[in-house]
């Protein structure tokens, strides 16, 4: 099943965090969604043509003062099959200090979806931006919606060949020199790792796979959630990166028809948005712009009330400040997310605050950095 390996050189010329120019710094690594365009697979589920662009444009305030529907500005309803936007959205990017794009990336026993933009990405060398993967290992259901049987695309896990030709795909975009690195080694994120069966055979099976394709090895990372607190490194993996929010309260049943979503102010739960440093886990922090997936659920869904630029700040300043303490060359900090436009989850232009989350990260990363210029 493994291809030949690829050509050193072309792995020499790779993003690597870990060179000597710039590795003191923070880094911003902002998690894209690449739904913005129609595939089979939700034409069936939802209607010919759907994209998420369905949901947000048709969303409506559900309580007095809730902000809906949110929409896009400078980019408008965008459709990422086309290259100029794929552009605009890196410019935008660079101008904000984000370092890297982290695609969510879709695989289901042998059947790929969403991998159109990524795809013309690597193919055609444009944008011109760091970047990097993270499997996005779980089925697709209607549970948001109250239809938690219904099964769209199911998340199964057939064994080591199927992980062996999910590792060529992958291998592809390891290759790209701009594909993100740390001590010359891909970096690579699973979402829902403990999904996987035997999973630590599965890391182990893909490190001895990126040795033969000639790579240094991989630089895995668990995506962890604050509601399971486990170490990703009792299996394998080199690092984790934890999801705090939303903060979906025990009893919460996402089944349930409601009168009105579960809303939080966004102000009172700044604390709680990034995971504390903890002895003995080595985890790239990770915070958010806001929570308001009503979009995708209406009254099932769960808002942050009153997130603004400035309540972003706020989080992503401790998110970036924890990422400080880390190694050189290995201080990420990840943000969710770049376009989650239907979980209010998003740094792009909007209409009612503009360039302001894009402002917030910028500032934030100038702050911290000049903290470490100053050291």
């Amino acid at each position: 099943m493994l291809a030949a390996a690829f050509p050193l050189s072309k792995m020499q010329e790779a993003v690597d965090d870990g060179g000597a120019s710039d590795s003191a710094k923070v880094k911003a690594i902002a998690f894209y969604l690449p739904q913005f365009h129609p595939i089979p697979e939700n034409d069936a589920a939802w209607g010919t043509g759907f994209t998420e662009w369905r949901h947000v444009s048709e969303a409506k305030p559900l309580f007095p003062g809730h902000w809906q529907p949110r929409l896009p500005a400078d980019l408008g309803f965008y459709d990422l099959r086309v290259p100029e936007v794929r552009e605009q959205q890196v410019s935008l990017a660079k101008e904000a200090g984000i370092s890297a794009f982290c695609y969510y990336h879709y695989w289901f026993a042998g059947h790929q979806v969403l991998e159109r933009p990524f795809n013309e990405v690597l193919a055609s060398g444009r944008p011109d931006f760091p970047f990097c993967l993270c499997w996005a290992n779980e089925s697709w259901t209607g549970i948001w919606h109250g239809r938690p049987a219904d099964i769209i695309l199911e998340q199964t896990y057939p064994g080591a060949e199927d992980h062996l030709a999910h590792f060529d795909i992958l291998a592809r975009a390891f290759a790209d020199r701009r594909y993100l690195r740390i001590n010359g080694k891909p970096v690579f994120l699973i979402f829902r790792p403990l999904n996987i069966p035997d999973l630590a055979a599965t890391l182990s099976l893909w490190r001895e796979a990126a040795l033969r394709y000639g790579f240094p090895g991989l630089h895995l990372v668990a995506v962890r959630t604050y509601t399971h607190p486990w170490n990703p490194a009792d299996y394998g993996f080199d690092a984790s990166v934890t999801f705090r929010h939303p903060l979906i309260p025990a009893e919460y049943d996402r089944s349930i028809v409601r009168d009105v979503p579960w809303v939080i102010q966004h102000e009172q739960v700044l604390e709680y948005l990034v995971e504390p440093r903890q002895p003995g886990l080595f985890d790239y922090p990770c915070t958010g712009p806001g929570w308001d997936n009503t979009p995708r659920c209406g009254n099932r869904g769960i808002v942050f009330h009153d997130s603004t630029p400035e309540h972003f700040a706020q989080a992503l300043e401790v998110a970036a400040t924890n990422a400080r303490q880390l190694p050189p060359g290995q201080r990420l900090c990840f943000i969710k997310a770049w376009n989650e436009w239907g979980e209010g989850n998003y740094l792009e232009p909007d209409q009612r605050f503009g360039h302001g989350w894009l402002t917030a990260v910028r500032q934030v990363l100038d702050r911290v950095n000049g903290v470490i210029a100053r050291e």
